[in-house]
């Protein structure tokens, strides 16, 4: 079984880019329907802690790709790469999508839409 994990992350949480999304309902809609092993949610993940954050969870763990709601796609990439290459984890396994200017359901149907393709 593959296995999945979902983050998402926030711009801090008073971006205006986020202004229209519940962020728990989007992570526990995905949750409850258990497209996911697990979900989590963090308020900046470009930031040094944000760094940290995804090196020490995805060191050594049992994850065949991870799913982040951020930003662009293209951004995600650059500026998480050097995380993934600490914690051993391959940029291969890293699905982003991009979840801003979107209002809840939005985002919901675009995580399942790229969780389940």
């Amino acid at each position: 079984m593959i296995k999945k994990g979902l983050l998402l992350c926030v711009c801090q949480g008073n971006c205006p880019s986020f202004q229209e999304l519940d962020e728990y309902e989007a992570l526990n809609n995905i949750r409850r329907e258990e497209l996911v092993e697990w979900v989590g949610l963090h308020p900046q993940l470009c930031s040094t802690d944000g760094d940290k954050y995804l090196i020490e969870l995805l060191k050594g763990a049992d994850v065949d790709e991870l799913y982040i709601g951020a930003c662009d796609p293209v951004m995600q990439v650059k500026m998480f790469k050097d995380a993934f290459l600490k914690a051993g984890f391959s940029v291969d396994k890293f699905h982003p999508v991009e979840i801003r200017n979107l209002n809840t359901e939005q985002v919901i149907e675009k995580l399942k839409a790229a969780i389940n393709s």
